[in-house]
């Protein structure tokens, strides 16, 4: 039997291990605590992962094969049962010993012995299963803290972006000191409330920075600058990396690496909207190179109202929403497979679909859906990806999508 995946995974593992416990090597001095980089970190996941899977291939191959010399050994075993009842001699003594009950005996335990290998197999393999699920949640918590201690610790995580934002904002910040003390009292140690005040701050480049909105604590964005102003990305699509399908804390919270696909969070996007009016951009992208920019004003409610949508009559009709005698203010909840709050009473859109979204009656949109590298085949396996009805149609998964914010007054994303 080949071992060469498993082996292969082994040798990822013991690297990454490898990198972990070199720190510990070297004079008994006292020094700084090391702590392992994400890299080693995610190196690490990936290489139990692979263990995982070759071991789980392996279990597979050893069970077929176990299956396999229990049917021939229970073919054997009815042969010389047969060859013993036809061989028997007509006369039944006081004490039969049948000519062939050693070997039956044999066959009996070797049968046993195979049943016990097998019910140990199938332990092992719900032990794999069971730490690959608990190792995905755990890579998931990986991504998570890495956010977290980007916010905490940015010049390690993003020196290159952070060092050169830095250059620019500086000298900015010390002309308005000196011409306003006031200013700086206020400012000085206040993050920006989002892209657009960073913008208005005097920054052009785009990339990642610190926001700070009223009454949140700080976390780290993907901004937008374009020649009107800056826009705060909160969703991103392109390759399939992340899996969308996450239930409703996922959502709330954020998930993903803003530099790669990536879901904000929707509490993180109620704290930049607050009670503003904004711009909602959606940039969409097919297999064949096209693209299309939409742009709608909305609001959007916190936690207690399912982070609804506060729709007017466009983006109403984009999102599902009948726009015929719309009334002023309709708005659309947010729904994941866990909690239901779709317009359909008869299924749940985010299960007969895939991921979280606003989903109004299932058909209309769903930017938050399983990923295809190309176009499934089957309708019904269609349906469940990344669409956009009113531009490529109900049944056409795209291939890239950004979605992002601007206060209102700015000008459209470009």
């Amino acid at each position: 039997m080949r071992c060469a995946s498993t082996a292969g995974a082994a040798l990822v593992l013991c690297a990454a291990t490898a990198g972990l416990l070199s720190a510990q090597d070297g004079p008994a001095q006292p020094e700084s605590p090391r702590f392992a980089s994400w890299d080693e970190m995610n190196l690490l996941a990936h290489g139990l992962l692979q263990l995982g899977h070759g071991l789980r291939e392996h279990v597979e191959r050893t069970r077929g094969q176990l299956g396999e010399l229990e049917r021939r050994l229970g073919a054997c075993g009815a042969t010389c049962q047969g060859s013993g009842a036809s061989t028997a001699p007509p006369q039944v003594s006081e004490n039969p010993v049948p000519s062939d009950e050693p070997a039956t005996e044999t066959l009996r335990n070797l049968q046993m012995q195979i049943k016990a290998q097998n019910n140990k197999i199938k332990q092992l393999f719900q032990k794999v299963a069971q730490q690959q699920r608990h190792l995905e949640k755990q890579q998931l918590k990986i991504q998570n803290l890495q956010n977290q201690v980007g916010l905490l610790a940015p010049g390690h995580l993003h020196k290159g972006l952070a060092k050169s934002a830095r250059k620019k904002r500086l000298p900015k910040m010390a002309q308005a000191v000196a011409a306003d003390p006031a200013w700086n009292a206020s400012r000085l140690h206040r993050l920006p409330r989002d892209c657009q005040e960073l913008f208005e701050e005097g920054e052009r480049q785009s990339g990642l920075f610190q926001i700070q909105p009223q009454g949140s604590a700080p976390f780290l964005v993907n901004c937008k600058m374009d020649s009107d102003g800056g826009w705060t990305m909160i969703q991103r699509r392109q390759d399939g990396s992340v899996d969308f399908n996450q239930p409703w804390e996922a959502y709330k919270a954020g998930f993903g690496d803003p530099q790669g696909e990536f879901w904000l969070g929707l509490e993180k996007v109620h704290c930049i909207l607050g009670d503003r009016g904004s711009h909602l951009a959606v940039q969409l992208q097919d297999w064949e190179g096209n693209s299309e920019s939409l742009e709608f004003s909305i609001r959007l409610g916190g936690e207690d109202t399912a982070y609804s949508l506060r729709l007017t009559a466009p983006v109403a009709g984009e999102l599902g929403v009948a726009t015929a005698g719309i009334p002023e203010n309709s708005s659309l909840p947010f729904s994941t497979w866990d909690q239901d709050h779709d317009l359909r009473g008869d299924l749940n859109c985010a299960k007969t679909l895939s991921g979280g979204w606003w989903f109004g009656t299932c058909g209309h949109s769903n930017l938050n859906g399983q990923y295809f590298h190309s176009v499934p085949r089957q309708r019904q396996q269609r349906k469940k990806g990344i669409f956009w009805k009113t531009w490529r149609g109900r049944y056409y998964p795209l291939k890239a999508t950004i979605m992002l914010i601007r206060p209102m007054g700015a000008a459209a994303a470009s």
